[in-house]
């Protein structure tokens, strides 16, 4: 059996505003094992970084943890004093943020920083800490690395200083990383030599990596197994392989369908998702997606359906799955679709061709 590295359990975060109570992560459980890759993947507002944040307890205010388990290697992080919550952080788990030019020091050298980030943990001595910095740089491949010591944060490529970010990250050796997004500032040469970076740490060194992101290719070409988030839930979990040849929820399904594929002869128009994400205040009634679902019944708008088991090691929050639509209800979906996508285009045009 794999070892369980981070178990996440039935966890709630919330936000109090003046609104209400903002249900960011509602019930979430799942787990990374030592040396998986596992990511996370649904629309913005879906709860991705929320639920990350929760794991570092890094959630903004007004927001708090109000429910629900988080252990480590069997601590539970929610209960540790400020002291253990500093060693946890950057020791045990580090974390690679979207845009790492907010998250250096614009006035201090990246190497200084990199430094910084051991010497503050007490893991490694200054001089242990000084000698780590330029093979780090060369781990995540930084060109001319011991001439880059004295360079600023703005004098390094939006690529390279994601590489610094990943530099960071790995210095303390943490047995897990939480990348969220980590490529989606990068133009696509670069996003394939991070997604390249990634995989050869994750090999080398047995790193577990969480990533956070709503690119579908990102996962398939990265990940071990994919959760699925939406309103602040889980509605959709199994290996990358099940999700991407068996997609069960519509959801994830209708995410697929949204991305054009290189290795096929597509004839059919690209599936758009019609709507918005609910509001986290004030969310629909029964299953979450069904203002949005081309599938809905009756049913999906009153009652709340479970996460459930739909195959071997996959799960799925819906009471319509994939494997019961027809092919000709997932034809008039898509004709629908189109429709509408005409009617835009038309109403749209009507004002610039003016009174025939």
């Amino acid at each position: 059996m794999p070892e369980r590295l981070l178990e996440i359990e039935d966890l709630y975060t919330q936000f109090f505003t003046s609104r209400g109570v903002v249900h960011a992560v509602d019930g979430v459980s799942l787990h990374v094992d030592r040396g998986e890759i596992v990511g996370i993947v649904g629309e913005s507002g879906s709860g991705k970084t929320m639920m990350s944040l929760s794991v570092l307890r890094l959630v903004p205010d007004p927001g708090r943890i109000t429910g629900g388990h988080i252990r480590f290697r069997g601590r539970e992080v929610t209960e540790m004093g400020n002291e253990e919550i500093r060693e946890f952080r950057g020791n045990d788990v580090a974390m690679i943020f979207q845009d790492p030019m907010t998250s250096f020091n614009p006035v201090t050298v990246v190497s200084h920083q990199i430094e910084e980030a051991m010497t503050s943990h007490e893991k490694f001595t200054e001089k242990e800490a000084s000698g780590r910095i330029v093979p780090l740089l060369k781990r995540v491949r930084i060109p001319a690395a011991e001439k880059r010591l004295k360079d600023y944060p703005h004098q390094f490529s939006g690529g390279m200083r994601q590489r610094g970010m990943i530099a960071m990250g790995l210095s303390n050796e943490p047995d897990l990383i939480i990348a969220d997004e980590p490529t989606t500032a990068l133009d696509v040469t670069v996003q394939a030599q991070i997604i390249q970076l990634l995989k050869q740490l994750n090999k080398d060194l047995g790193t577990a990596i969480l990533l956070i992101t709503h690119n579908m290719a990102l996962v398939a070409s990265l990940c071990d197994r994919i959760v699925v988030m939406y309103a602040g839930r889980i509605v959709e979990e199994g290996t990358v392989e099940q999700l991407f040849d068996n997609p069960q929820h519509p959801y994830t399904w209708s995410l697929l369908q949204s991305v054009p594929r290189v290795d096929e002869a597509r004839k059919d128009r690209l599936v758009s998702i019609k709507g918005l994400p609910p509001d986290l205040v004030k969310p629909p009634p029964g299953c979450k997606f069904h203002p949005r679902c081309p599938f809905v019944e009756d049913r999906c708008k009153v009652e709340e359906p479970p996460l459930s088991d739909v195959g071997p090691g996959q799960n799925a929050r819906c009471w319509v799955l994939m494997r019961n639509v027809s092919q000709e209800q997932i034809a008039a979906s898509k004709k629908v679709e189109v429709s509408k996508v005409a009617a835009q285009a038309i109403k749209q045009e009507a004002p610039a061709r003016g009174p025939s």
